[in-house]
Formats: structure tokens, sequence, C-alpha cells
């Protein structure tokens, strides 16, 4: 890590908090946020890390610290569950008594971006300690498994044997597992203990979930009306527009045919 007085570097609340890309699938919105509520429940106790699913992470080692990269996940320790109480908008390591994330999750979609070149050699840089890639569609495309955890050892990533694989530092395992999911069953991630036996996601972690998704559909609606009002707002003024243009027009041919020229009226 690159440090710099903390004075010449941005604050969160200058800083965009995302890269605003969609997502490809909704599995990559679904399964970090079902880690996420399932953390919120398994620690419930403890106010000393912070996880979060497609935030921006601002650090120095980069081209610039306005530059973020932005994992599908990330979890941080030592750092305050809620930054002076308050809900983050980004994570700046600057802003976190420079403490980099220790696990960073990435999905590999079917817009690949990265995962397994770039990205592993940025999060090396910002010294990221576990590195996990989640390929459940595309790993025979890229030649790699459905499921690696990289740890940092030294000055390189280092794949990992086991699954689900035990992370000391972070004092849990993560693996792969099925879970009923909205009444559907499928492929998802899971914490797991120390003896690899996982964590099921809870009736309410689930519910939660499920709310959680309601919100931000309806959000998504609310937005895409938005967008149509505002597009119809803007036909009607185009409309009225035209329609003045036409009756300006029509005037300017009635006067010049009566022998009057309209550019010398006031």
């Amino acid at each position: 890590m690159v440090s710099r007085p903390i004075d010449t570097l941005p604050t969160t609340d200058e800083l965009p908090c995302s890269d605003d890309t969609p997502v490809d699938n909704e599995d990559q919105n679904l399964l970090p946020n079902l880690l996420l509520l399932a953390l919120a429940s398994l620690w419930s106790e403890r106010m000393d890390w912070f996880f979060a699913v497609d935030m921006a992470v601002y650090h120095t080692t980069g081209v610039s610290p306005k530059v973020p990269v932005v994992p599908d996940a990330f979890l941080s320790l030592g750092v305050d569950r809620r930054k002076n109480g308050k809900s983050r908008k980004s994570y700046a390591t600057w802003e976190e008594n420079w403490t980099v994330p220790i696990l960073v999750l990435e999905m590999v979609s079917h817009r690949y971006n990265d995962e397994y070149e770039e990205k592993l050699d940025l999060y090396k840089r910002l010294g990221v300690l576990y590195y996990v890639i989640y390929n459940p569609n595309y790993w025979q495309r890229h030649q790699h498994q459905p499921f690696e955890v990289y740890k940092l050892t030294g000055l390189t990533y280092q794949l990992q044997i086991g699954e689900p694989y035990w992370m000391t530092e972070v004092g849990l395992g993560i693996g792969r597992g099925r879970q009923v999911v909205g009444g559907i069953e499928q492929e998802v991630l899971l914490w797991h203990d120390v003896h690899g036996k996982a964590y099921p996601l809870a009736d309410q972690v689930i519910q939660d979930m499920q709310a959680q998704l309601q919100s931000e559909r309806q959000r998504a609606e609310q937005e895409r009306q938005r967008a149509e009002q505002e597009r119809q707002r803007a036909e009607q003024e185009r409309r009225r527009a035209e329609q003045e243009r036409q009756r300006a027009d029509r005037l300017a041919a009635y006067l010049k045919a009566q022998g009057i020229n309209p550019d010398t009226l006031r």
C-alpha cells in the first residue's frame, strides 16, 4: 500500500460509490448478498467487520486514487460495521486506517472481466489475502475450476487445495452448497465452520434476501416509470415546440402573402 497524506486524498462523499456496471445474471447480485445476510447472522455480536456487495474500493496502488476497483463482494476485518454510525457510500482505504479487504469475491459471467489476469494482479498489489473466484458456467472456457481460492503468499497468489476452504485469518471457511432460495433449489456460496460443516441459510436470511430483491425490483420499476414519464414529458415538449414552429411558419407565410416582410416586424 502506497501511503499518501490523507488531506490530499478525496473523501468518499466526493467519490462515486460504484462503477454503475449492470450485472448480466441475477446470481451476481443474489449470491454475494446471501453471504452478507448469513454473516450478519453469524457475526451479529461483532462490530469489527464490514462486508459489501458491488461497492467501490478506493486505494492508492493504481493509476489514481480516484479510480476504484469494484469487486462483486469483499470482507474487511478490524473496521467498524458502520462508519461513524452511518452506512458507507464506498470504501476508501485511507479512511479505514489503510485497512484493505482480507477477502474479495469475483463471480465470472458471460461478460468476462479479466478476473484471472488483471484483477488478480490488482488484488495482489493491493494486498488482499484471499481472492475467491466463482465461475460456475464458464470455467471450462477459461481452463479453470468452478470454484477457486487464491491466498497471497509473499508477493504471489497461490491456488489453494480443498473445498470448503478454511481461512484461518478470517475464522470462516467458504465453499459451495445447495439451498432452496425463493422456492428454487440452486447452488450457492456458503460459510463453513472449521470442521467443514456449512452454516445453512436460515429462513430469516432467505426471507430478508427475498424482501431485498423485491425492494430492488420495485425500485427498478419506479426508475423505469420515472424514465418513461421523463421521456413522455420530453416528447410533449418536442411536439409543443414543433407546433409553435409550424404556427410561426404559417404566420410568416401569411404575412408574405400580404406583402409584408415578417423579418421587419418586432
